[in-house]
């Protein structure tokens, strides 16, 4: 079974240096000729995980989409989800035939609020029994460090999504499976926007105690959410699955991602908290913080789904209508039980 990347991140790198730490031949798909050649003669990543070296043998480079995608059974999609609907647009409608796809994108396509599996459905005909995800929690530097790190793979057949995680698992990764593919992909998108909040409020100086009150609030908020959306979206959309709130893709991945300084929704936010416009902190940061435009697709899924979300307002209030972050969480601090 042969693997394909679509990216150059610092996450598809994570991911790219797992597959061939297992022996695979991995077809990458890289934007950047300068990067593909920087790979061949250097052996990493000029631009991110720097200290990961390839054995370049294991590796077919090209940025030629179409090439990647018709040598690959499987294909890892590894981009921004801001960015996805330009990367794809070159693939004709049946490109994703008989492919199986996974998902290591944790946010939502903007422009038509969709998930992953819906976008692909839509334009490629994918069905849902041929697309997987990949959750945490994991920061892809720790993987680069050999870190034990876990990952959570999703897909509607078990049996099936064993077999994926396979192609992953190793000394320093340790893999869960779960049939809850849809929530778990919601549980990503949303953790991004709760670990923006939880930046905002250490770069506004709240301490520990505070920051634990307003994670615990954001765990409340994110299931109810959810729950909300599965009544609203109904079992066409949202397969029947148990949610299981404190599992690593849910719990975990919130805590990581709010508390760690690898997660760069966490360090995008304290730069707001501190003062930063949004473009300033955009272009500190150098990467894309999912977790920005997950606030404006979710604040504007909410319209139709009605769930009660304080801290997800106050981000995307704080983010997108230039509310100040110091009077946004002053609104909070009151709510919070």
């Amino acid at each position: 079974m042969s693997t394909g990347i679509i990216g150059s991140g610092s996450w598809a790198t994570a991911l790219a240096k797992i597959l061939t730490d297992n022996g695979q031949q991995v077809n990458w798909w890289i934007r950047s000729e300068d990067t593909i050649r920087h790979l061949q003669q250097r052996h990493h990543n000029k631009h991110y995980l720097t200290s990961v070296y390839f054995d370049t043998h294991q590796l077919n480079l090209s940025n030629r989409l179409h090439e990647v995608v018709a040598n690959s059974d499987v294909l890892v999609l590894a981009v921004p989800s801001a960015f996805l609907e330009e990367v794809l647009k070159v693939l004709p409608p049946e490109a994703l035939q008989h492919k199986k796809v996974i998902s290591a994108i944790k946010g939502l396509v903007p422009e038509s609020n969709q998930f992953i599996n819906e976008y692909l459905a839509d334009d490629f005909g994918l069905p849902l029994e041929q697309y997987f995800t990949i959750t945490g929690p994991c920061h892809a530097e720790e993987v680069a460090n050999e870190k034990l790190s876990y990952l959570t793979f999703s897909g509607l057949q078990l049996e099936e999504t064993q077999n994926i995680a396979d192609l992953f698992a190793n000394s320093y990764l340790q893999t869960i499976v779960n049939n809850d593919v849809i929530g778990v992909q919601l549980a990503a998108v949303l953790k991004n926007i709760y670990a923006m909040g939880a930046g905002v409020a250490h770069g506004l100086e709240y301490g520990d105690n505070f920051l634990s009150v307003l994670i615990t609030n954001c765990f409340r908020e994110m299931q109810h959410f959810l729950e909300k959306y599965t009544t609203w979206a109904g079992p066409v959309h949202m397969p029947v699955t148990q949610h299981n709130y404190n599992a690593s893709a849910y719990l975990g991945d919130l805590l990581v991602t709010c508390y760690s300084l690898h997660s760069r929704n966490r360090t995008f936010g304290n730069m707001i908290g501190k003062g930063y416009s949004v473009k300033a902190a955009q272009l500190e940061l150098n990467m894309v913080a999912e977790g920005y435009y997950a606030s404006k697709c979710i604040f504007e899924m909410n319209h139709e789904i009605g769930a009660y979300m304080p801290v997800a307002r106050a981000v995307y209030a704080v983010l997108w209508e230039q509310l100040n972050a110091e009077e946004a969480f002053l609104a909070l601090e009151k709510g919070f039980v």
